[in-house]
């Protein structure tokens, strides 16, 4: 089954099956072009070494691991056309943590990021888009990034800006995420999706045939 990447917001508040071999609930997304796999990965604190060992996703659990990092989260990842995608599923996108936190990604230098980060430990979600010339927009689902941009005129066209956000108090913002989480969040994926060109195959990533990355968990 293909259907571009609105598969993932539609099941992005399932509860988790943690029997299943790969990911289908709780998918963040992020996406980068002008850079390669293990470029991309390996600014997120994946281990080369790791990467060139081509583990499959769905056999995480017989990989080996790195001795020296206790606390790890896996990813799953591929390219399409022009991106480079990263799926993970333990609340939100290692790239949103790096870039909150600031650490240095002078190798993303040049390279475009889009990514959906679902932050289900602390809702709302967010979408992050990052040009080349190093700009970082941050915002809410249900906002576009104010840019006029191409990815801006996605989100609108999907149904994914509710011009009542704008208008919304701060401290309504949760009750506001709880009422239209159900219709943004398939909006929002179909969105990112049709501005990357981007199409992921939900049965293969249900299944975990993609390829394996083990990241430093940094939460």
């Amino acid at each position: 089954m293909s259907d571009g990447i609105r598969w993932i917001g539609e099941h992005s508040l399932q509860e988790p099956n943690w029997n299943i071999p790969g990911m289908l609930s709780g998918i963040s997304l992020t996406a980068a072009r002008g850079i390669d796999a293990k470029g991309l990965l390996t600014c997120l604190g994946a281990d080369p070494r790791q990467l060139d060992e081509g583990h499959l996703y769905k056999d995480r659990r017989s990989a080996p691991l790195p001795d020296e990092v206790e606390d790890l989260d896996f990813a799953m990842y591929a390219t399409y056309g022009d991106w480079v995608y990263v799926l993970e599923n333990w609340e939100m996108a290692t790239w949103r943590l790096h870039h909150s936190e600031e650490l240095p990604m002078t190798a993303l230098s040049g390279v475009e990021i889009v990514c959906v980060s679902l932050n289900l430990h602390d809702p709302p979600p967010y979408i992050l888009h990052a040009t080349p010339d190093g700009h970082i927009a941050s915002v809410e689902y249900g906002n576009d990034t104010g840019r006029g941009s191409e990815l801006d005129a996605a989100l609108h066209a999907a149904g994914a800006v509710y011009p009542s956000v704008l208008d919304t108090p701060e401290d309504e913002v949760h009750l506001y995420w709880e009422q239209h989480r159900k219709e943004l969040l398939p909006a929002v994926f179909s969105a990112v999706g049709n501005y990357c060109g981007l199409s992921i195959d939900q049965t293969e990533a249900e299944s975990g045939n993609l390829p394996l990355a083990v990241i430093p968990s940094l939460f």
